[in-house]
């Protein structure tokens, strides 16, 4: 596993060689660099109750996001469909600064996140007390005030630069924009944690890989509501 200085350096590596080339998935993997630099800040700065198991978790997260574009440009049978719809979305067809954005973090937090999080726990759930239980999501919660504090930044690099009529959107909606955005991904994130308890749940593999398809097929589903919303 890299280490998170390693994964922050691939992702600007990444995010510049798509800019470069016009790649619309560049939107997206500058907002998941800039948010992941903060969430680097917040660990150092002691703001987790755990940050090794949040820094594990950061880590896999990262993994999921990298593994499936790597089988995705060498055209693997094995590619997530989650991302394959992602990426062929973003590539294909000529899509606002908002849609590449949000059908990145669709992918992203609802079908890696939840497979992350049962990655990160399934070894330990069983074993730990209710209040253990209630610190785990704490910290999973406290990566909404992360992303909150992010969204400007976004807004100013990554949003407006593509579209300068979003910085008429920011002066006439003041925060309200940036807030309305938060939301949504507390939002995912927060049903993400259920999904998650569901897999930790699961009496079998059987009844695990029912609710990842499950997932799968309601997070594609949501990404063709992006689409074809603008």
């Amino acid at each position: 596993m890299q280490t998170i200085e390693q994964v922050l350096h691939l992702m600007t590596q990444r995010a510049d060689a798509w800019e470069k080339t016009g790649d619309q998935r560049c939107t997206f993997l500058r907002c998941y660099n800039l948010m992941s630099s903060n969430m680097a800040l917040a660990i150092h700065e002691g703001q987790f109750h755990d940050p090794s198991w949040i820094s594990t978790l950061m880590l896999r997260f990262a993994e999921y996001y990298f593994e499936a574009l790597g089988h995705y440009e060498c055209q693997a049978e094995h590619t997530s469909a989650v991302w394959r719809h992602a990426h062929n979305a973003t590539v294909q067809t000529k899509l606002h600064v908002l849609q590449n954005l949000l059908l990145g973090v669709n992918a992203h937090i609802n079908y890696d996140l939840p497979l992350s999080l049962y990655d990160c726990l399934h070894e330990e759930w069983a074993t730990l007390s209710a209040a253990q239980k209630q610190l785990r999501q704490d910290d999973h919660e406290k990566v909404n005030q992360i992303i909150a504090s992010t969204i400007d930044a976004v807004q100013d690099t990554v949003v407006e630069p593509q579209s300068p009529i979003m910085a008429v959107v920011d002066r006439v909606m003041g925060r309200m924009d940036e807030w309305l955005l938060s939301q949504l991904i507390s939002s995912w994130r927060n049903e993400v944690w259920n999904v998650a308890i569901r897999l930790l749940d699961a009496g079998d593999s059987t009844e695990r890989e029912q609710i990842r398809q499950e997932q799968e097929q309601r997070v594609i589903d949501r990404a063709e509501g992006l689409i074809a919303a603008f």
